[in-house]
Order: structure tokens, then sequence, then C-alpha cells
């Protein structure tokens, strides 16, 4: 893992040391609850200031505190240079990025060219600090659930940064976690659900019978009886591809919307992206979905409708359907949420016609979409968009230019 990866980057390009600079980075950090998506160290041991803080915690009397705004393109770049290095003592299929600051390495055939997995742990860990002057912790362990626990529970708290743990150590590592949610794996609900059976620890849940996990949890009790015993049976080399059973997008929106037609106008948008997706999977759907969240000052919650329609991946066929939701349930309340999806996912057989459809104009609606497709791909989104992306709502041309939904 690489220590709070975007503020130690931030720091770097300021030619600071990750370890002893006051640094947070920040979304929205001219709002009162602009969030905090990294901190340095420091921030944390001397402020208590980690990810998931607000702009309002910031001790902003502290005049060494750099507020930096997230830079995404820069991070993914950064990302991609220590991907480079990790090539260098492992072939690309025995690497998983878990996530852009996490990356899990299978070093089971690099002992022969690079010596044991200390030796080439450390060396990686010098090349990255010498090229990048980034510091990293690893987590060592049999199996990819070994290693990530050693890693969350251990070796970030350690000078060196690196902990190793193994089969034979289960008794005195994993059952000897207390809290659940300190498992990867084991969210705020499972937590909850496995509470309600009377197992608060790992080691309760490891003396758990696999039976009653199962019978209880189905498959997700199965898998934590097999983590609870250091268990885990993936393969880095073998990629699991799944089906997308669904494509769809959602964004939290900057401020209430209280007229019908700007909602419309940022949900014309939204469609126009996943059907983009579609397309570019040759795959249609047959059911759409639409969820509406209103304002934190409403008295109503908002609604969640879905549709069946003829198999489409037409943005031109798409939008009215959408829309036809989203009137027909609006309640004229404050939207302050949008999210939508296209279910109901099957591979592009052909081009369906009925007989009150101009064959030309159909034609020539699919034609234009995928030439509009190539040179969003090339140029990206903002280069071609309707005239109302340019009116008042509108979201489409601020969100091209971010990256994971920050400023690139």
């Amino acid at each position: 893992m690489l220590n709070r990866f975007f503020a130690s980057v931030e720091c770097v390009k300021r030619r600071l040391n990750p370890l002893e600079a006051y640094l947070v980075v920040m979304s929205n950090a001219e709002r009162a609850g602009g969030l905090v998506l990294a901190a340095t160290p420091k921030m944390k041991s001397v402020h208590h200031i980690k990810t998931g803080s607000r702009m309002y915690e910031l001790p902003t009397w502290d005049e060494r505190i750099i507020i930096a705004p997230p830079r995404m393109k820069l991070y993914l770049k950064v990302n991609a240079m220590i991907q480079a290095i990790f090539r260098r003592y492992v072939p690309a299929e025995f690497i998983h990025v878990y996530s852009i600051d996490e990356c899990f390495l299978d070093i089971t055939g690099s002992h022969l060219l690079f010596g044991s997995t200390d030796e080439i742990v450390r060396k990686i860990q010098r090349d990255i600090l010498e090229e990048l002057r980034l510091y990293v912790t690893v987590g060592i362990g049999d199996n990819p659930l070994l290693a990530k626990l050693a890693l969350d529970n251990v070796a970030k708290n350690r000078p060196d940064g690196i902990a190793e743990w193994r089969y034979e150590d289960v008794p005195e590592t994993i059952w000897k976690i207390k809290h659940l949610e300190d498992v990867c794996g084991i969210g705020h609900r499972t937590a909850a659900h496995l509470k309600r059976m009377g197992i608060f620890s790992m080691y309760q849940l490891s003396q758990t019978p696999l039976p009653v996990l199962k019978s209880a949890m189905g498959v997700i009790g199965e898998q934590l009886y097999y983590h609870a015993h250091g268990l885990d049976y993936s393969r880095l080399n073998k990629k699991y591809v799944p089906v997308n059973k669904s494509y769809g997008k959602s964004q939290i929106l900057e401020k209430d919307y209280h007229i019908p037609a700007e909602v419309e106008i940022v949900i014309r948008e939204m469609v126009e992206e996943v059907a983009m997706r579609l397309r570019q999977n040759h795959v249609d759907t047959s059911v759409i979905h639409l969820s509406i969240g209103y304002s934190k000052y409403s008295i109503k919650k908002g609604f969640s409708h879905q549709a069946k329609i003829p198999s489409t991946n037409s943005s031109h066929t798409l939008i009215p359907y959408f829309l036809e939701l989203f009137r027909r349930y609006d309640e004229r309340e404050p939207v302050r949420s949008i999210a939508i999806s296209c279910g109901k996912i099957t591979l592009k057989a052909g081009l369906q016609l009925n007989l009150f459809e101009d064959v030309n104009r159909t034609l020539n609606h699919e034609q234009l979409e995928v030439t509009v497709d190539k040179i969003r791909m090339r140029y990206g989104f903002k280069s071609l968009m309707h005239a109302s992306s340019l009116l008042t709502g509108a979201t489409g041309l601020k969100r091209s230019e971010m990256v994971g939904g920050h400023k690139g």
C-alpha cells in the first residue's frame, strides 16, 4: 500500500517530506462540508484529521497546514509509474490492482531472479522511494487475504512498513482481531448481522459452525467462515471477468433543483453517457430504472421506479422513457440526487424495427450515435454535447472534466 497516496503525491510535488508535512487533499474546500480525501500522518497524529474528516473540523489556525485540491489525473499517472516498477519484479498477469493505492503481487515465481520474499519487498520499497519519493507499506502472506489483513492491521503502524502473516499464525493474528469491521469484506451491515447472531470477534466467528453461518448468510457466511481461518483460494493470474448485469450512473447534485426542466437536462446527460457504454459493449437493455432523491429539507424522500421497454441501446430511444418515468412520479419536490440504470442486458443481435418505423430514419440515428461515440472516445465527452448542456442546471460539461468525481 502507498501511504496516504494522494497526500504523499501532493507532498512530493511540493518537495515536502510526506511523513513530516501538514497537508490534506480536500474536495470542495470552499465549503464547510468539504471532504478530506487523504491526510498526511502528521495531520492524523497531531490534529486527528483523517480521510472522511470535514473542512469545518480543520484547525485553520495552524499556518503549517496545506490544503490541496485533488488532481486525479496526476494520481493515475503516478500509479502507472508504480505499476511499471512492479513489473520489473513480477509478470503483469501476477499483478492485481485492488485500488489506486493498493495492489496484490504474487512473487512466487520471482525468487530465483530477485531473492527471498523479504529481499524482493525491500527492493520494491527502495525503488519507489528513490525514484518517486513515496513510502510504501507491505503486507506479506500465504494468500491475498492474509497479506491484506497483515497490511491493514500491522504494517501501517510499523517503522519499516512491513508485516507478515502466515497460516500457522492465524490463532495469534486473525483470531486476535477484536473488531469485526477491521477485517476487509466485513462492513457495518455485515458486522451488525453477525452481532445479532452473538458473534462479536473474529475468534467467535472462527468457532461458529459453517452450516450455521451458511444458513444465516448464504454464500457470504461460507466465505466469512473460511476467511476467519485465513483461507483464501483466489489466484491472481486467474482473472474473473463478471458479466455486467446492469449499467448505471448516479450523482449528488451540488444544490437542490427546484425546476423540473433543469432536472430533465441532467437526466438527459446521464442517459447519454450510459447509452454510450451500452453501445461500446455491444449490448441492449430492456429494463430501465430511475431513482430520485429529494432535498433533506423535503418531507418526502423521493421515488424509485422501473419500466420494461423494447430492447435498445439508443440514446434517442432511451431518453424519452426515462423522462416519462420522471414526469409520471415526480412530486414537484426539490431534487438533490439522481440515479439511473439499465438492466436485463443482452448482447445486441441486430437492429429491430416495427411496421410503423421509418427504416432510413432509424438507421441514420444509429449511425449518428456511433459516430458521436467515436468522436467522444477520441476527444472527450464534452467534444460533442447538446446545447441544453449549456443551460442552467446542466452538469455534464463540468463533470466531463472530472476524474473519479473530482477535478482532474
